[in-house]
Order: C-alpha cells, then structure tokens, then sequence
C-alpha cells in the first residue's frame, strides 16, 4: 500500500494517463472560499461529465460487489470469473469503470475492520490507476446495526434498529448513527445504506420486522432523522426501502411483493422518507414492491410514478436514487437484466446496484442510448448528480482512509458504551404475572432452552457469568422436535426457573407446545423474545416475557442485566401486538412494564435486597 504522498501522485498521475479527468478539469484556485461549504471540492463536473465516454458514464452508473478480501487478492478467482470474466477486484472495478462497490461478508470482503480498510484504499488505487475510471469509488455497505450488520466484532455490535425504536430516544438515534458513520468512514466506507425507514405494520413481514424501528410514522422519521444527522457527520447515509416494505407479507429476494393499501395509508408510510428528504439524506434506495395506489402495473425500482412523479416531483428529493440489489428474485424472476437496468434508468435510479450480470446491464443500457430508448442526456443528468454528491462528499479530493483511524475509532470504550446503553433502555417486559422477574443471582438455578434459531447458547453464559447456576438443553433449527421438548421437560423440575428464547413463534406451533409443555411443570417460565416482538400473543401460559428485539450478545448482555434487577426495563412497544387470531390489539403501542420500586428489588444487588 502506498503512503499519502505517493497516493497523491497516483491520483494525479491517473486523472492524465487513465480518464483524464479529475486533473483535466480542476478548477483554478479562488482567493475568496469563505462562500465554499466543507467539504466540496474545485472539480467542474460539467467539464467531467463532457469529457467521459457513453461507457464511463454507464460504469458511473454501476455499483456491484467484488469477490476477495484485497484489492488483488485471487483467492476468489473463480467467483470474480464466474461473473464478470476477470479474477480479482481490481480487476473488476478497472473493467467496467465502476463507480462504486458494494461490501458482503459472503463475498469475502468483510473479514475484519483492518482488512476492509486496505480492501478500500487498495480499489480506490485501482480506480485512480492508469486502466481505472480515474474517478474515486463510492464504497457501499448494508451496516444498519442488529439482524443486518456486514462488518462484526470488533466493529461495534449495535442492538438494532427495533431495539433503538424501543427506546423512543433520539438522542440515543443520533449516537448509534455517530458509530455506523465513524467506524465505516475510517474502514474506507463512503456511503451507508442505512437506516431503515420501512414502518413494520404488518405482523407477518418476513423481511423487515426488527429492521424496522417501529410502526408509528412520527416515532419513525424523529428517530431516522437523527441517526441520518448521525451517519451524515461522517459519510452518506440512504433512506431505504421508498416508499415502504413494511406491510408486505412477501420478502423481495424470493419473490415480487404488491400492497394494497389506500393513497392515504401510503402517506404514512412516506412520513419518515419526507422527513430523511427535509433533513438533506444524501441517497433513496427502491423497493422492489408494487404499491397499488401509486402504479399497480410496475415496482417501485421500475416505475416512473414512483421514483420520478412521486419521490422526485411530488416530495422534493434531489439526491441520488439507488435501486434494491438488482440480483433479488423480486427482479430477475420477471425481467431481463437488459430491461430492468433500461427501465431502472427511465424510472429515475441514478444507481444500478448490484446486476446479476454486468456484461448485459451495460450492454443493454448502450443499446438503449443507440436506438434512442434513452438519451444520453438522461445518463448526464444521473452522472452529474454522483459526481456532484463525490465533490461534495469530498471523495474526489480524498478518498483514502487512514489505517491508524481503525484501531482508535472502531470498536472504541465509547461507541461499545453506546450499544450497551441502546440495548439495556429497549429491553420490553410485556408480561411479569405474579412478578417471577427479577430473579436472583447467587441464588436461583436456571434451565436456558429454547429455539436454536435464537441462539440460547449465546444467553447460558451470560447468566452464568452474572452468578446464576444455569443448565441447558440445546437443539438446532427454529421448530423444536418432540425429543426435544422432552428433554426440556424433564430439565424443568430441578431448576428454580426456566429461560426460553423464542423465534417468531407466533407462527410456530412446537415453539408454543414447547413454552405449554414447560409451563404445565409448575416451574415458573420466563420468555425472550429474540425476533419479532409480537411472540406474546401465543404464551399465554408464560410467567413472563421480555423481548429483546435481536440475539446478539449485545442485546443478550441486557437481557441477564433486566433478568437479574441490574436495569429497569424501561423500553417500550415500538409496534401493537395483535391478538393471536389478528382480530383485536393485545399490546398497544408504547405498553411495556416496569419493575416497581427499582432499584430496591429482591434480588438486583442493589440497596434493599
């Protein structure tokens, strides 16, 4: 890796001997910036724009995934070949003229927070090489916190984003945006596509759930605005999915959603996106869902209604729009990748984010410029919009990350500090029936179960470090099998208390023969709610229920925290919990029990015991 001086001279030396562009078009210096916002740069992207290729505009256009954990590493070679004909991720980018990248763990480029830093200077050296695009990349990520998080530990593991809405705390919003921007600014991570925006309104959405922050319009654009306002200190953050996943009942990687809803039902779902608009959010990402009451032939990605009359027109956005991952099933199950990438474009993406095959989404965009579907005007306008918000961003001034910024910033006391104090405030107590909780370490003998889905192994220990002598009986999978739920059983009788971590078990019948089958013991059984939050609506034989809204050992270590008296549980409902038929409210929205008279419970270790 070179060092600053040297990468200097790599960026001059590309924009002459690759584009020729940054250099060409640098504008003279001005004696008065007091006028100049922070941050932009003197680049006259007019004179870029005029200066590229039909393709160089396209591949400005394209933002795929790379395989390999180095800019020229080979250990993916097959994978990189397999799809865009070259063997590593330099090699990638300088073929097309990408114009960003996008991170997967499953790709190879999410190792650990070093890694992904070198992986980023080494591509933005690939782009600014001589072969490259001679333009900076826009380096990409689905880091939202909780279920959805690419880069882990000693990146910091946040609750998530329905453990945030638990919270009802903007503050606390604008901290956790804070540490998503900080930590991928200094891994070499430009752009952010987080937060969700999506109201989880609908109880069986099988995509979205605790991604969201809430059902309530108002709850959701305070709390998204102020983690944008977060992110935004460092990089871009993206509103996604427009105009709403959340009341789908279909997951858009396997198949192509539809809602039905009512143009005033639809309003609330665009509350928070106006909001992100009204707050200045750099970037928009599409959801491939068909609203109804917008157009009912297309999904939002490919329809003009949506993107251009609704999102750009009606709204006011001016940012950069960036389609779904382009590869979901939502897509490439009813379209070409030569028609969705030319109906993407005429809808009004600047983006085409992750094509399952490059090759034909340039191909098929070149012939439409050829044969006038498109004019190249149109890619002049989404062109100018990157390398606008590049400018402004300060990309193509700089777009190198310090490796010594990893190791301060990343995984810092504070940003876990931060975590820590999101998840302890959204821990929910939704039942507590002859108050079993808390219980008392030192003292109580616990038996942890429940579905291998929702990780109880990650919970045993945490109760045991805190003093409680813990049992377990483990399976794997999200249905506990008759065995199973017998062995559990026969555990019950000698512990004091049981702990079951349930997974979206209000669709689950052996989750729920298992919590009546322990119940029916006599030992006192207390749920957590790993997943969803609407599990309680099928234990009504559970002593008690807490939902955690995540499995992560950072929602975890709140859990034995609230279990053991250490907290209160002071979060709240973000969402209503429907009875179990759907019929009736069971839980209303912000319901959640306190512990009486905390901190001087029996059993917390504090005064009073």
């Amino acid at each position: 890796m070179k060092d600053p001086e040297e990468r200097r001279l790599v960026r001059a030396t590309a924009a002459v001997a690759g584009a020729g562009l940054l250099l060409a078009v640098m504008a003279p210096a001005q004696a008065d910036t007091t006028d100049t916002p922070a941050g932009t740069s003197s680049v006259d992207v007019g004179a870029m724009v005029d200066a590229m290729t039909l393709d160089q505009k396209i591949g400005q256009m394209t933002w795929t995934h790379v395989y390999g954990s180095s800019a020229e590493d080979t250990s993916m070679a097959a994978s990189n070949r397999a799809r865009y004909g070259v063997d590593t991720p330099a090699q990638v980018v300088q073929k097309y003229d990408l114009g960003g990248v996008l991170y997967f763990a499953w790709s190879g480029n999410t190792a650990n927070p070093q890694q992904v830093n070198g992986l980023s200077n080494g591509l933005q050296e690939a782009a600014l090489d001589d072969g490259g695009p001679g333009i900076p990349l826009a380096v990409t990520i689905d880091q939202e916190g909780g279920l959805v998080a690419r880069v882990g530990p000693p990146a910091t593991a946040l609750p998530g984003n329905m453990a945030l809405g638990a919270t009802f705390d903007a503050g606390l919003a604008r901290a956790q945006g804070d540490v998503l921007g900080s930590e991928l600014k200094a891994m070499g991570v430009n752009v952010d596509f987080a937060p969700v925006l999506d109201l989880n309104t609908n109880p069986d959405n099988p995509v979205i759930g605790i991604r969201s922050m809430g059902a309530r319009p108002d709850a959701v654009s305070e709390l998204g605005v102020a983690q944008i306002e977060g992110i935004q200190q460092h990089i871009a953050a993206t509103a996604k999915h427009f105009p709403g996943h959340g009341d789908t009942e279909t997951d858009s990687h396997y198949g192509l959603p539809e809602v039905t809803y009512d143009r005033a039902t639809l309003e609330k779902h665009l509350q928070p996106f106006q909001a992100a608009i009204d707050a200045g959010v750099d970037m928009i990402m599409t959801a491939h869902i068909v609203v109804d009451a917008i157009d009912p032939d297309l999904p939002g990605t490919l329809s003009p209604k949506v993107l251009t009359g609704l999102l750009r027109e009606e709204m006011g956005f001016d940012g950069i729009i960036t389609t779904d991952a382009l590869d979901m099933e939502a897509m490439t199950d009813n379209w070409s990748q030569e028609e969705m990438s030319v109906m993407a474009i005429q809808a009004g993406s600047d983006i085409l984010l992750n094509s399952p095959d490059v090759d034909a989404s340039i191909a098929g965009v070149r012939q439409a410029v050829a044969d006038g579907t498109i004019t190249e005007a149109r890619l002049d306008e989404s062109v100018t919009r990157i390398l606008e918000w590049k400018a402004e961003r300060g990309i193509l001034a700089d777009a190198y990350a310090d490796p010594a910024e990893v190791g301060t910033v990343v995984g810092s006391a504070d940003h876990l500090a931060t975590a820590a104090t999101i998840a302890d405030r959204s821990i929910t107590m939704v039942r507590n029936e002859d108050r079993p909780l808390p219980l008392r370490p030192g003292e109580d003998s616990l038996l942890v179960v429940g579905a291998g889905a929702a990780w109880p192994e990650r919970l045993a220990p945490l109760l045991a470090d805190r003093g409680f002598d813990v049992t377990t009986e483990l399976e794997n999978g999200t249905s506990p099998s008759a065995a199973y739920r017998a062995r559990a059983v026969a555990a019950a009788a000698g512990a004091d208390a049981v702990v079951f971590t349930s997974y979206n078990a209000s669709g689950n019948a052996a989750q729920q023969a298992m919590v009546d089958a322990l119940a029916a013991t006599g030992t006192p059984v207390v749920v957590v709610a790993a997943r969803n939050p609407y599990d309680v609506n099928v234990f009504p034989t559970a002593d008690a229920v807490l939902n955690s809204y995540g499995y992560g050992v950072v929602n975890y270590a709140a859990v034995v925290r609230a279990i053991a008296g250490d907290i209160n549980t002071l979060g709240k409902l973000p969402v209503a919990v429907p009875t179990a038929d759907g019929d009736e409210v069971l839980l209303p929205l912000r319901f959640g029990h306190r512990y009486p008279g905390w901190p001087h419970l029996p059993g917390s270790g504090k005064p009073g015991r």
